[in-house]
């Protein structure tokens, strides 16, 4: 009788099949929504909460993984059930290693490639929808591709390396950055909706950090701009988005300050230096981009840089 050993060199990918549920349960719950949208009413109603339903199988999915791996990867010899505190602590140590960032960004970004065209282009609701999902899910905060009946001509282009703007009347580079983003410069005009403040004194914390993470996007080639306005341009003011490097899974929550870039570019968006340099590096003056409007009516969601999960669970 010939008895077959098992393989130990044969390790489950635990990334890979994780990755492959999660997109699975994020296209299953947006068909969902999108088809049978009432659906999602009666569960909040029900208090049934869709994204705590993902969360449970998440972590009933990685504790039964992890279980399996102990059980099998042990020497035939040594068959048996670990310990119930040494279970609960490798559960625990692959948790916490898991929720490292560098692997969050890459397991995200591994996600979106996975959604997103070869190239940039105007993405498909469906696609957009799922993207909405996959970010608000790993985020914590809710992100829409359309927000109040307001829509971008394109969530995925390219974006470009923006300089400075000034924030009031004198405002100069000594006085506004230091380090390596100071060598972006200052833009010899406006933005678009002119000074963050009337002095240095009226110049707030708040309108520091808007300049500082600020995007760019094509308001004047939106279809109805002429004909909606000022409407449209006090709505986009300031307006709060996600911008994703989907190469590395980096994201930003930076506000609209300024208007472009040319079409002739052949750049859609633009971010400050201090964007640009966080989502792609010191060399990173174009790349494509994913830009989602953030659904932050209470402004609770801060600007600058986001890590998975460290935002109030409250506001998924």
């Amino acid at each position: 009788m010939t008895v077959q050993k098992s393989d130990n060199s044969k390790k489950t990918d635990f990334d890979t099949v994780r990755r492959k549920l999660k997109l699975k349960s994020l296209r299953e719950q947006a068909d969902i929504e999108e088809i049978h949208t009432h659906i999602k009413d009666i569960l909040k109603d029900k208090m049934f909460i869709p994204g705590k339903i993902r969360e449970t199988s998440a972590h009933l999915l990685n504790a039964g993984i992890v279980t399996g791996s102990v059980i099998l990867g042990l020497p035939q010899s040594k068959y048996h059930l670990p310990a119930p505190h040494e279970l609960i602590e490798y559960v625990r140590s692959f948790k916490e290693n898991r929720i490292e960032i560098d692997k969050k960004h890459s397991e995200i970004s591994k996600i979106l490639l996975s959604i997103l065209p070869n190239r940039p282009r105007s993405l498909t609701r469906n696609e957009e929808k799922l993207i909405e999902n996959v970010l608000s899910d790993y985020l914590g905060i809710n992100v829409r591709a359309t927000l109040e009946g307001e829509h971008l001509n394109t969530t995925y282009g390219y974006v470009g390396l923006e300089q400075h703007l000034r924030r009031y009347p004198g405002d100069s580079m000594s006085q506004h950055t230091q380090g390596f983003v100071q060598k972006a410069g200052m833009a010899p005009g406006l933005g678009a909706w002119g000074y963050f403040a009337y002095s240095r004194d009226d110049l707030t914390d708040n309108l520091r950090e808007i300049e500082k993470w600020y995007a760019v996007v094509q308001t004047l080639y939106l279809p109805d701009w002429n004909t909606r306005q000022p409407y449209l341009k006090d709505w986009y003011k300031y307006r709060k988005v996600v911008m994703v490097n989907p190469d590395n899974g980096k994201v930003v929550v930076g506000s609209i300050a300024d208007s472009g870039p040319a079409a002739w570019t052949g750049k859609q968006f633009g971010a400050s230096p201090e964007t640009m340099l966080y989502l792609g590096g010191e060399r990173y003056t174009k790349g494509d981009i994913i830009v989602f409007f953030v659904d932050d009516p209470e402004n609770n969601v801060p600007l600058g840089p986001v890590e998975y999960g460290q935002v109030d669970p409250d506001l998924k």
